[in-house]
């Protein structure tokens, strides 16, 4: 396994929208290393998702795990969420496409989702709580959008401030 690149804002790829994975491409080895060096680089960043499109993979599939011990890794391929509940949840995101920026955002708490497994078996689930908000979070990139696109005009200039900051400092 390998530590792959992550693409950092403003990469104009972040805001591309991704492409389905065909299913049959699903087994091919150098598809399942991919999925692999993933979670390594998400685990490494340390983060707790990671879309395919932040590794400038402009197909539709992601990494999570929302344990502290790495003890459950998820995989989503070509993932739809079907469903949102009416109860919304305020969560601090960070993303390792914008590093060392953090803000409330707020979403609906539990989902319902359809995706394939790293192996191609369909499956759905319905979360809720960090589960969902990752799993949100993180559809969302494959849709080229990133969790500052859900702040208020001023909040998310005051984020890309502190973020530019950041940058020129490192």
């Amino acid at each position: 396994m390998s530590l792959i690149t992550i693409l950092e804002h403003p990469h104009p790829n972040l805001r591309k929208v991704a492409a389905e994975r065909e299913a049959a491409a699903i087994a091919d080895p150098a598809f399942q290393r991919l999925l692999d060096d993933m979670f390594e680089t998400m685990y490494a960043a340390p983060g707790i998702g990671l879309a395919a499109t932040q590794v400038d993979v402009m197909e539709r599939f992601m990494v999570i795990d929302v344990t502290e011990d790495h003890e459950q890794p998820l995989v989503f391929i070509n993932p739809v969420i079907r469903g949102r509940s009416a109860d919304l949840r305020v969560h601090q995101e960070g993303c390792l496409s914008i590093p060392g920026i953090f803000a409330d955002v707020t979403r609906a708490d539990g989902i319902e989702v359809e995706a394939l497994d790293r192996h191609g078996k369909p499956f759905t689930l319905a979360v809720d709580g960090l589960l969902a908000t990752c799993i949100q979070h993180e559809v969302d990139h494959l849709d080229g959008k990133l969790f500052i696109d859900h702040l208020s005009p001023l909040k998310r200039e005051r984020a890309m401030k502190k973020y530019e900051k950041l940058r020129r400092q490192a």
